[in-house]
């Protein structure tokens, strides 16, 4: 089977050959800032409003750090993309054995259901502050992003890109003037870059720090975005798009650490200084910016929220079809892809309102990054192994001392993700009555899923003989004797309008006049879904006539046919007369709909030929 291209609807849609100097530059900027919104995430906020809260300017240096990592993996994510024509998720597919991936798509999509549950709520909270919306109201809108972005990708992968950096700007922008507001000190913020040991509380919001900035779906979401620009394949051509991919990935990642940064920095100047030390949650920084500052300062942190979970959402949207496609090579609808992600995304926020209150999201939405902490180590090796397989790489291998870097990168992340979990669950354990669950559940499967991070970080060194080889397509097969196929009973199925001409010519050609035709037309009244055969309402009648006439043209022309009504479901009626009557071919007319009129009419031609094992013959 033909490896599929990552992200289909938009692989290679914008060319970059064609442009010179500046504009060519240009050409390639915009996949990493579809990534950035990941490192900017309401995910992020809680940690770094907590980290400004109680430590003040203190963990600037571990943002500062974090963001270096970040943009250490995320251009050997880009470098991947570029270099082997395949996303992190596909690439895994074809290094590591069959059974290994399915659990690693388990872990990725529960990844990214976490990362969309903490977009969620961002955004439930950011309209529940600006306009008072029920929380739960705010969750429930949340559900039309889905049209959202199947709208941005209908518009061409240029539109969803400048969707996202408006949002990013005005994210940028809110921060920017809420720093005017609050008025911090530049020469604590200077020392707050100078690393300093930390302990206690202030290392666990410092692990939270790093396991929300570096994010496991961002890693497969650049790897495939790379593959929008189309360029020369050739060894210059693969160059200059890492090249400038890297300066896209620098600029959008430095722009992640100002706005996390001003987070920070605004938590410390407005809650810190002020003696507020314990402000955990979003509701609780704006409550405190409109009692400190009035009713700009809170309105502009609102906005920034909405922005932040409307971008970040767009692109945990699309890392979904990614790791689907990828892992699995199973592909779905996209807007069908997109849904059933947020849904699954939707539900637990839904439900945890609803059973605990609207208080109980906080804690949700630390939940989530836990999740995010205990997939990242499934991304990041495989992502380093495939930067440092020679064979496949080629020229284009890492050097030693980046694989030195990056495996360094790994070892602190993993470990403190590690550190991060065994805390949460310790604390599980004590705040429990009954931790019963803790013990038959959540441990074990912790135990199973530290075995298969071992188990990813040492088969490519002892497994390298078994390793797939990742050729995009299959081999060529011999196509053999060609004899005339003769076709002896044709179904065409007819809708009385002006393209009936043209699918019943291509028929007519398919069989010439020794063959028989089939003429299938169905009535989708509500009494013929209702009554099926046994109506005889006005449509149906007229529709037989019309077909009886279709008859009569055909005989006159020296063709034999019989007319076939059929009742209800359009593609389930069609269906059933090519199976009944056995025929060997099928010629249907497409109704030419795309994007949202496809959604509303249905997809007849698709389901039609998934019931039937004859041709279909597709006439536009």
């Amino acid at each position: 089977m033909a490896e599929k291209q990552s992200l289909s609807e938009v692989h290679q849609s914008v060319a970059t050959h064609q442009r010179k100097g500046w504009r060519r530059i240009l050409a390639f900027l915009g996949p990493a800032y579809l990534v950035s919104v990941g490192y900017m995430d309401p995910g992020n906020w809680a940690t770094d409003i907590a980290g400004g809260s109680k430590f003040g300017y203190q963990l600037i240096w571990v943002l500062l750090m974090s963001n270096l990592i970040a943009l250490l993996l995320q251009s050997l994510s880009a470098r991947l993309g570029i270099v082997r024509g395949l996303d992190l998720a596909q690439a895994s597919r074809n290094t590591y054995p069959k059974w290994v991936n399915f659990p690693l798509f388990v872990l990725a999509q529960t990844a990214i259901i976490a990362c969309d549950l903490a977009e969620i709520i961002g955004m439930a909270i950011g309209l529940n502050l600006l306009f008072g919306l029920p929380l739960i109201w705010g969750i429930s809108i949340t559900i039309f992003d889905t049209v959202l972005l199947l709208f941005l990708l209908n518009k061409g992968m240029r539109k969803m890109e400048a969707f996202i950096v408006s949002m990013v700007f005005i994210v940028g922008i809110s921060f920017l003037a809420e720093m005017f507001i609050v008025q911090p000190s530049l020469g604590e913020i200077a020392k707050g870059f100078e690393p300093s040991m930390l302990g206690g509380e202030a290392l666990y919001i410092a692990i939270g720090i790093i396991g929300a900035t570096v994010m496991p779906h961002n890693l497969y979401l650049h790897s495939s975005l790379v593959q929008t620009r189309k360029f020369e394949r050739d060894s210059k051509g693969i160059k200059e798009a890492i090249k400038f991919n890297f300066i896209d990935t620098a600029v959008a990642l430095n722009l992640a650490f100002f706005v996390n940064a001003a987070i920070l920095i605004l938590a410390a100047a407005a809650f810190f200084k002020n003696g507020f030390h314990e402000v955990a949650e979003i509701q609780d920084a704006h409550e405190l910016l409109s009692n400190i500052f009035g009713d700009v300062a809170p309105a502009l942190f609102a906005i920034a929220l909405i922005a932040a979970g409307q971008s970040s959402t767009v692109t945990g949207t699309l890392a979904g079809q990614i790791v689907m496609e990828g892992h699995l090579n199973l592909r779905i609808q996209p807007w069908l892809r997109r849904l059933i992600t947020r849904l699954l995304a939707i539900v637990p926020a839904f439900f945890t309102i609803l059973y605990f209150g609207d208080d109980a999201l906080g804690g949700l939405l630390i939940l989530s990054q836990v999740v995010l902490s205990l997939q990242l180590g499934f991304a990041i090796i495989p992502l380093i192994h495939l930067n440092s397989d020679k064979k496949e790489m080629k020229e284009f291998t890492i050097k030693l001392w980046v694989k030195i870097l990056a495996w360094l990168s790994a070892a602190v992340i993993v470990a403190l993700n590690i550190k991060l979990v065994i805390e949460e669950i310790g604390g599980w354990i004590k705040e429990s009555n009954n931790a019963w669950y803790i013990y038959v559940i959540v441990l074990p499967v912790a135990i199973l899923v530290a075995l298969l991070l071992l188990y990813i970080f040492v088969y490519p060194f002892v497994g390298k003989k078994q390793l797939i080889s990742n050729v995009p397509h299959g081999d060529a097969l011999a196509i053999g004797q060609i004899e005339k196929i003769n076709y002896e009973k044709i179904g065409i199925t007819v809708d009385f309008s002006e393209n009936d001409r043209k699918t019943i010519r291509h028929a007519l050609i398919q069989g010439g006049k020794d063959a028989h035709y089939y003429l299938i037309h169905v009535v989708e009244t509500a009494a013929a879904r209702y009554h099926g055969k046994t109506v005889m309402d006005h449509e149906t009648q007229s529709d037989i006539d019309n077909l009886k006439k279709y008859q009569e043209n055909l005989a006159e022309l020296g063709y034999q046919s019989t007319p076939h009504i059929g009742f209800g479901g359009t593609a389930k009626a069609i269906a059933e007369i090519s199976n009944t009557n056995k025929l060997e071919l099928l010629v249907m007319g497409a109704h030419g709909h795309k994007g949202l009129k496809d959604l509303i009419f249905g997809t007849t031609v698709d389901s039609v030929r998934h019931k039937v094992d004859i041709p279909v013959l597709i006439v536009r």
